[in-house]
């Protein structure tokens, strides 16, 4: 169990934050490194082409430690859907064929779906919230050879439901079918290996719970797809971009591996330091250690929160970090309002309160938000 660790971010003692699936606080080192990178950019003298690569191939690197791959599968992208835009471009749909998303998914990662099934006669399916919240199962049953790709989360956004990934993937493989990840609402906090998932694509931004930026996310890319088509033709994609004097001589070959998906300007000198520093960070605390303490975290959330009337999955159904409560009688529609006038800061998403904890809560945080709920319910 990693012990709390609020004095790490600046958080006013009477905030009780637990909204890191909306956006977390920001690390005292990233906003150390982030206030550096406005500097430095404030003296272009100092910026050297070398600083157009380092700090990318760094956080390239750290980001391919985070999900057990190699640094040449990983693009760097401004967002999640700029990912699944990259994703929904290379692989191939056929008319008739089906795109497998939950119900209530993120818009990201179905937006893209529905123009790509406009584009090219699929359809997209969508496979509606189990009675018992199975989300597995209810996958497991939907695949079949006429599926061209599942686009889905590691934890459903709004309350955390659980996907085995590992098992969808197989059966997705044995079918012929894709498997594209947002990992968003989970990368940093849950574990993932993508050698053992083995999904096509797999994206993921970084203002979440990799305690990073905004603007700023990565992606995995399978071997079999490094050779397919980016989004913008940028320069330093391109074979010697190092050689400034030389961008002239136009080359029609790309750096290897991923590279040739990143985003434009992806050397921003204030958002990748602040990204190194988030990553050095979880991969200090380590991922798995992250998700048992965030486990025991929620859990005694939810037990204090079921005898105020609230129900939530079990932890085997959901991912730790995540916790969605439904109460029996309903939601007041200005509770949030009423948790905000007490400095209380949780989500409501589709029917669930949603509360997402982070290494930065402590006992005090949770006892007010009982006390807080008890009075407003």
């Amino acid at each position: 169990m990693i012990p709390c660790q609020r004095s790490l971010f600046d958080i006013p003692d009477h905030i009780a934050y637990f909204n890191c699936a909306y956006m977390s606080p920001q690390l005292k080192s990233g906003q150390a490194a982030g206030y550096a990178g406005v500097d430095r950019k404030s003296a272009p003298w100092t910026v050297t082409p070398n600083d157009f690569f380092a700090e990318s191939e760094q956080a390239r690197a750290l980001f391919a430690t985070l999900v057990n791959a190699g640094p040449d599968d990983i693009a760097i992208i401004s967002s999640a859907s700029y990912g699944l835009a990259v994703a929904a471009r290379n692989i191939a749909v056929e008319n008739g064929q089906k795109i497998l998303v939950l119900a209530e998914q993120f818009p990201s990662n179905y937006f893209c779906w529905t123009e790509l099934a406009k584009r090219t006669g699929a359809t997209v399916v969508v496979i509606e919230t189990p009675a018992d919240h199975d989300w597995t199962a209810a996958l497991l049953a939907a695949i079949d050879d006429q599926v061209a790709v599942a686009a889905l989360p590691h934890n459903h956004w709004t309350n955390g439901a659980l996907l085995d990934l590992e098992a969808i993937g197989q059966k997705l493989r044995e079918h012929g079918a894709k498997l594209v990840l947002d990992v968003t609402q989970s990368i940093g906090a849950m574990p993932i290996d993508v050698a053992r998932v083995k999904p096509d694509f797999l994206v993921a931004a970084c203002y979440k719970w990799m305690l990073g930026p905004y603007s700023l996310g990565f992606m995995y890319v399978a071997p079999e797809f490094q050779d397919g088509e980016p989004l913008e033709y940028n320069w330093i994609a391109r074979a010697g971009s190092e050689n400034f004097a030389g961008l002239v001589d136009y080359s029609e070959n790309y750096q290897p591996g991923a590279c040739r998906f990143d985003m434009g300007e992806r050397a921003n000198f204030t958002l990748m330091p602040m990204a190194i520093a988030a990553l050095e960070q979880l991969l200090g605390w380590k991922v798995p250690e992250i998700q048992k303490t965030l486990a025991a975290r929620t859990a005694d959330i939810a037990q204090k929160c079921e005898k105020l009337g609230f129900k939530s999955l079990p932890l085997s159904l959901r991912a730790g970090h995540f916790l969605g409560l439904r109460h029996e009688k309903g939601l007041p529609g200005d509770l949030l309002d009423r948790l905000l006038a007490e400095d209380i800061y949780i989500s409501v998403r589709g029917t669930s309160l949603r509360i997402t904890p982070h290494l930065f809560n402590n006992d005090a945080d949770v006892d007010k938000l009982i006390a807080a709920l008890s009075r407003q319910l």
